[in-house]
């Protein structure tokens, strides 16, 4: 199906052109530009508020379908995909959906933009295998802040030189799932320099459970705080001896992400890919 508004002959054959490389529905405006429809779960939460935002102030974007149970335009991506066409869909819902809604859209022609955290790594995995098998795409990001992307590309350099590094994560205590996924993918990203961050360290016996923190990939210590006043913030310390190298991001509001939506809905949408981490395509 096609949607068209004013349009000349050549624009009509570059739609065509587009539709043949990349089957879906194509919204083309008068000024020629080929929009990208865009649904958003999670649509009434504070996340979900600001990509509806961000979404509706983009030049080629069409936000087609609000998706909330508690206010949205409808209840359920099914329900929304039977009624609108539906290119990339964006979730920020909760832990518990985000990997049914994964599956909903791949299986359904939606291509999936991942901005909740909680997926295990079985569930990313999965997803993966069906994005290469359906040939379509689908981008899970931890974090769509540049600067905390940039954060963790730094510390998987910086594990390069130290030995020993732990992870504080800092949110606000509205936040469901502990620790954040971002201070999960920023241990992963540096287990790959190194196997090991706890050199040299002593035995230790926790006289309160869980005081010296979670024990994640490559040994690394990862500590959540969830405390109101805080949006998010992750700090990064590496130390040997003589001295103590430390990253940190803060995000003051929720507005600093939406670069990095943007940035995702339009290199998925174009992309028959799986993406874990935006910093994969900055």
């Amino acid at each position: 199906m096609y949607i068209f508004e004013s349009c000349t002959l050549a624009r009509l054959s570059f739609c065509l052109l587009v539709y043949y490389i990349s089957p879906s529905i194509i919204y083309l405006t008068k000024e020629g530009i080929v929009m990208i429809n865009v649904a958003i779960c999670g649509s009434s939460g504070k996340m979900g508020k600001e990509v509806v935002k961000a979404v509706s102030n983009a030049d080629n974007l069409n936000l087609t379908a609000k998706i909330d149970i508690n206010g949205g335009e409808f209840s359920s991506i099914k329900d929304a995909k039977s009624a609108m066409p539906i290119n990339v869909l964006v979730d920020f819902t909760q832990p518990k959906s985000i990997y049914e809604n994964a599956l909903y859209c791949l299986n359904n022609g939606i291509k999936p933009v991942i901005g909740t955290t909680g997926l295990k790594d079985e569930e990313i995995r999965e997803l993966e295998k069906i994005t290469k098998e359906k040939n379509t795409g689908c981008l899970i990001a931890p974090n769509f802040s540049t600067g905390a992307v940039l954060m963790m590309m730094f510390a998987k350099k910086a594990a390069e030189y130290f030995d020993n590094a732990e992870i504080i994560e800092l949110h606000h205590n509205q936040k469901k799932d502990a620790p954040s996924g971002t201070a999960i993918k920023t241990a992963l990203m540096m287990s790959e320099a190194k196997k090991c961050f706890t050199t040299g360290n002593c035995p230790e016996t926790e006289t309160i459970e869980g005081a010296r923190g979670g024990d994640s990939y490559a040994n690394i210590h990862i500590h959540s705080v969830r405390i109101p006043g805080y949006i998010a913030s992750q700090e990064v310390i590496f130390g040997e001896e003589g001295q103590i190298f430390k990253l940190r991001h803060d995000s003051m509001n929720r507005e600093c992400y939406m670069k990095g939506v943007l940035l995702a809905i339009n290199y998925i949408s174009a992309h028959n890919e799986f993406i874990y981490g935006l910093e994969k395509i900055m």
